[in-house]
């Protein structure tokens, strides 16, 4: 079932938005050669601390970390290491939630280490582009299948494959809520959006083919064929006056 979110629920997700937001531009300062994806751990769990609020993905399904970082061809759900240390021309993926006044919120960047080639820049580009399309469906009367359409047909018009096993949601008082929003779809198809929706909209892009596996930590999901992925993602509402994004200013 989709819930519908008041303004004043809306007023509380937007401040864990913006606290998200912040922290997210915090840590893509930090991203540098030498560093590592524990160090960038650190630094957002202190953060979150501060503010009062709590991280959303740490003992979630026993998930053991405040970050997911990923690097290269690991797509989502990387766990923050000290042995993993960036290096100059990696792409890193940082996904975070928090909770903030019962309800959360949830973003998620791709970010360059050092300089990168041409190759992986347009890769983030187009997926950050597939991201604001989307949101750009995300208004009352389009249905789910406009949203995930709108990813599809950009990245795959760029020679890119998105993947299928993972999936943006609905989000509110839980982390996870109805809709799915997966990455592909066809237009007109779905359920119909309505005011006060709140959507987690975020494309996950390979150079490659779309297939996923798991790898040994039960986490960590790495391109099947070893191509690079790239992954951008923001909370929107769904308003009469157009879709409104919670993580940014």
């Amino acid at each position: 079932m989709m819930i519908c979110k008041s303004p004043l629920e809306l007023e509380k997700m937007r401040r864990a938005g913006l606290l998200v937001w912040e922290l997210l531009q915090e840590l893509r300062a930090r991203v540098e050669p030498g560093l590592s994806t524990y160090d960038l751990e650190t630094i957002a769990a202190e953060r979150i601390a501060r503010q009062g609020a709590r991280p959303a993905f740490k003992g979630l399904y026993n998930y053991p970390c405040v970050l997911c970082t990923s690097i290269n061809n690991e797509i989502v759900h990387g766990i923050p290491s000290a042995k993993r240390i960036l290096k100059e021309g990696d792409i890193l993926k940082i996904d975070v939630g928090v909770q903030l006044e019962g309800y959360y919120s949830d973003s998620a960047i791709t970010v360059p280490v050092g300089a990168i080639r041409p190759e992986l820049q347009q890769l983030l580009r187009v997926t950050e582009e597939a991201l604001q399309r989307a949101i750009d469906r995300a208004r009352v009367g389009s249905r789910v299948g406009d949203v995930s359409a709108a990813v599809q047909r950009h990245a795959e018009s760029h020679g890119y494959s998105v993947v299928r096993d993972f999936v943006g949601h609905g989000i509110g008082t839980q982390l996870h809520e109805d809709p799915k929003v997966p990455n592909y779809g066809t237009p007109g198809h779905g359920p119909s959006l309505k005011e006060g929706i709140v959507l987690a909209i975020e494309p996950m892009v390979n150079t490659g083919k779309p297939g996923t596996r798991v790898l040994e930590d039960k986490w960590t999901a790495v391109t099947e064929d070893g191509g690079y992925s790239a992954h951008f993602e923001h909370c929107v509402v769904v308003t009469s006056n157009g879709p409104w994004i919670l993580t940014q200013p």
